[in-house]
């Protein structure tokens, strides 16, 4: 500020002493000028003119003298250098001003940094304040995890303790839902209607590991508490619940260090090989079952295995109870690399199956109507029971791996029959799988279970008649889904003999008439869990 004023108080002296100094040397000029020429004047005196001229002439232009000429120089020299110093006072003035500009720019730079600095600082304060408590929230966190770790790990092992429980268990059943009709008529049949139902089935069972030796088990399913030969319940009882009851309960005893030995007991799944011919794929036998199977490293036997069984199916409380016996020879056969053989012959002793004939002549036992051939009041059988019963399952694996062939034989032979209609046979011819999805099956089956062959209670309950009968069964399966299976089947059957007592046959017909084939029809979808 001190430059500034310096400056602009020398311009205005500047201002000041140029015009004064150019009246000076003007005065100076005039004058040297009229001290120069006024000698001349006083010695010479104009001549007259001569009357002969016209005007006068022009007078000449006074010359410079030497000490003018030199003012002259000066004076530009001086007024040069004044020049000079103005601009250059300019130029200072110029850079003063820019500095002072400079100098309020930094001025106030320096008021913003300390203003930044200042909120730096308090930002720094609050941000102390932050990680301090970011600190105290760390450490709290930290705690929680460490709690929440322990508490992890606890309940890890508590699930890994219900895991364990868990994979002991088992779970498995499935949901059968089935449109079927019959027809059965003849010329001039007045009664011979068409019938359709449809029909549910539900089974759901668990199974467990109790430990390396034991597993045990049960199942439930829908049907009858009467019908032991089938699980199904027909729709369109007036919106009725269904029932569902215990299809089979049981413990079986299998050594982890001896596994050729199944000790089974309760109501069990089938233990032996056995077809439809002498019992319905829906029944679960109640008793014991003492199973010993080797596997051998033979080339062609690779298993032979024994089956014995004590079946109990009525027990009174006074008397005497009635039972079965049986007991199964049975192999596998390897045959080359596609024929697989399985044959076996089983026996079974029925002791008092007059049981079973009062249950029927009653409606204790309901599901299959019963064509053996009985007392006149049908509460006893005319023949014993006995079964041997011979099969031979053979499996032949064919170049297309989705399309096995397996062909099934069966020869029974009541061995107490009273009379000739003593043998039964069953024929079972099936290609391709239902395993993966889009999987196909056809199945072709033909039997032929003469009256006292089986007990009628018992066997197939999807046929024309349990016993007496000529059946024929065409099925074609798909696999919609890994767990998801169509299928369409037609029972094509009539009675052998429909001269023989208690023969079915069909409605209005006379007896010896023959009997007209009855054709049922099943569409079913059955999905497994």
């Amino acid at each position: 500020m001190k430059a500034i004023t310096w400056i602009a108080t020398l311009m205005m002296v500047l201002t000041i002493v140029q015009p004064a100094e150019a009246r000076r040397t003007n005065r100076n000029k005039k004058g040297a000028i009229a001290a120069t020429s006024l000698p001349a004047a006083a010695v010479r005196k104009p001549a007259a003119a001569p009357e002969s001229e016209a005007a006068p002439s022009k007078p000449a232009a006074p010359a410079r003298t030497p000490e003018v000429q030199a003012v002259v120089v000066v004076m530009a020299e001086q007024q040069k250098q004044i020049q000079d110093l103005r601009e250059e006072i300019q130029r200072l003035a110029q850079g003063m001003g820019q500095t002072e500009a400079a100098r309020q720019q930094a001025e106030q730079t320096s008021k913003e940094a300390q203003a930044r600095a200042t909120a730096a600082e308090v930002a720094s304060e609050q941000s102390k304040g932050t990680v301090a408590k970011l600190d105290k929230d760390v450490a709290e966190l930290k705690a929680e995890l460490a709690k929440a770790s322990t508490a992890s790990k606890e309940e890890e092992k508590r699930l890994a303790s219900a895991e364990g429980i868990l994979s002991r268990f088992r779970f498995s059943g499935d949901v059968r839902m089935r449109y079927e009709n019959f027809l059965q008529s003849y010329e001039g049949c007045d009664t011979c209607d068409m019938r359709n139902r449809a029909r549910l089935r539900l089974r759901f069972g668990v199974e467990s590991k109790l430990n390396e030796d034991f597993t045990s088990g049960f199942y439930l399913a829908t049907g009858s508490f009467t019908d032991p030969i089938s699980t199904n319940e027909t729709l369109g009882s007036l919106f009725g619940r269904k029932t569902i009851g215990l299809d089979r309960a049981w413990i079986s005893f299998q050594p982890k260090n001896h596994k050729w030995l199944q000790l089974t007991a309760g109501k069990w799944a089938y233990t032996w090989a056995r077809t439809p011919l002498t019992f319905d794929n829906d029944l679960n036998p109640e008793g014991f079952s003492e199973k010993f199977s080797f596997d051998l490293k033979n080339g062609v036997v690779k298993n032979v295995t024994f089956v014995g069984t004590q079946l109990m199916f009525n027990e009174v409380a006074s008397g005497s109870d009635s039972y079965a016996l049986g007991g199964q020879f049975g192999s596998r056969l390897q045959l080359g690399k596609r024929l697989t053989l399985a044959p076996s012959v089983s026996v079974l002793s029925w002791t008092r199956p007059d049981a079973i004939a009062k249950g029927l002549a009653g409606k204790t036992i309901t599901g299959n109507v019963n064509t053996n051939a009985t007392t006149p009041d049908g509460k006893g059988y005319l023949s014993g029971f006995f079964y041997a019963d011979y099969i031979l399952d053979a499996s032949v694996r064919t170049p297309w791996e989705r399309f096995p062939v397996r062909f099934l034989l069966d020869y029974e032979k009541n061995m107490r029959a009273a009379n000739s209609h003593d043998t039964a046979y069953w024929g079972e011819f099936t290609f391709g799988q239902t395993k993966n999805r889009n999987d196909v099956q056809f199945l072709y089956s033909y039997a032929v279970i003469e009256q006292d062959a089986v007990l009628a209670a018992f066997n197939e309950s999807d046929l024309r008649a349990p016993t007496n009968v000529r059946q024929n069964r065409f099925s074609f399966l798909w696999q919609i889904q890994k767990n998801t299976t169509a299928s369409y089947t037609l029972w094509l059957g009539r009675t052998l003999d429909p001269s023989l007592q208690n023969t079915s046959t069909a409605p209005g017909n006379s007896p010896g008439q023959e009997d007209p084939f009855l054709k049922r029809m099943q569409f079913d979808l059955l999905y497994k869990f």
